[in-house]
């Protein structure tokens, strides 16, 4: 077992998360911010026992919570004497504020998310009961928190700043969500759990946008729901699934065929990379959608592009 996470030895915010002992650890990490959320993937690659020795006062952090998730094997979470043994999406928080452990197995990939106390809306005294305490992640809101947390790196790339606090936003009502249901406070938040369960959705969608026969059904059975509820969650966006993906593929042929000359490929070949087989149709869909047809969009790109090239390379004297 590897202790793989600590809080900073000094106050950040908000903090990220540092290794035990940096200098004997085989592996890494890559973190992710989120707002006022922190993401961090940690894989280790060796078997090795190392504990976070004790803090003083003046290195605690601001109060900061972490949630713990391993993916892939096992890791133990320990704090107020309490250990949490964790199977593949099982997740357990502990306080930041206070000395923490989290050990991992040889091999093990984990999520950890870091979030402000502020952000859980639930009495700490409350929440300090669960600390170190696992929540199996099976089953109901922490199934899809469990979800969600694994499918955020691929969620954020492709968002703006706008989309991405929402996200966050999305991500701690979830989180509330499961703790409250934890703490048998309230039911869980159905808001909360239809976002995490679209966003699901989205994912699985986005790596088969190339496949020419994803249709809704596909999408449904992918995250274990019916057809009549994936329609629900869609239409509480105001949209549809097919529309979604259309919208998606359509962004993706755009994004192509903005590459220079020399390297794009034909419109035809663009147009069936992201899954559209009939290019007469296709031209149509992004005619609709961008308001010329692919080829005119294309030379229109090339064109602007030479145009800032050559400003460039003859800049006018003053």
């Amino acid at each position: 077992m590897t202790t793989l996470v600590r809080r900073r030895d000094v106050p950040v915010s908000p903090p990220v998360l540092t290794l035990g002992e940096p200098d004997r650890f085989d592996g890494r990490i890559r973190t992710l911010e989120l707002g006022e959320l922190v993401v961090a993937e940690v894989r280790a690659d060796t078997r090795q026992e190392h504990r976070a020795p004790r803090l003083g006062a003046r290195h605690t952090a601001a109060p900061h919570y972490l949630l713990t998730m391993p993916v892939r094997g096992r890791c133990v979470v320990e704090q107020h004497g309490r250990q949490a043994r964790l199977d593949p999406f099982d997740l357990a928080l502990h306080d930041t504020a206070r000395p923490s452990s989290v050990l991992a197995e040889d091999g093990c990939r984990m999520l950890t998310l870091t979030f402000p106390r502020h952000a859980l809306r639930l009495p700490a005294d409350r929440v300090a009961d669960l600390t170190a305490i696992r929540i199996p992640g099976a089953h109901g809101v922490p199934a899809l928190l469990g979800a969600t947390l694994n499918g955020l790196p691929s969620a954020v790339a492709d968002t703006s700043a706008t989309q991405a606090i929402r996200l966050a936003d999305s991500v701690l009502g979830l989180v509330n969500s499961a703790l409250a249901d934890q703490l048998g406070t309230g039911p869980a938040d159905p808001v909360a759990g239809q976002r995490a369960l679209l966003l699901r959705m989205q994912a699985f969608a986005e790596e088969h946008l190339a496949d020419a026969d994803l249709s809704p059904t596909d999408i449904a059975a992918a995250v274990h729901v019916s057809i009549g509820y994936l329609h629900k969650v869609f239409r509480a966006e105001g949209t549809t699934a097919s529309r979604w993906i259309r919208a998606r593929r359509l962004e993706h042929c755009r994004h192509d065929l903005t590459a220079p000359a020399e390297a794009a490929p034909a419109v035809s070949e663009v147009a069936a990379r992201w899954g559209f087989v009939d290019a007469a149709h296709f031209s149509k869909l992004f005619k609709n959608a961008y308001g010329m047809p692919p080829r005119e969009y294309r030379n229109m790109t090339e064109i602007a592009r030479n145009k800032r090239n050559k400003g460039t390379d003859h800049p006018t004297a003053e």
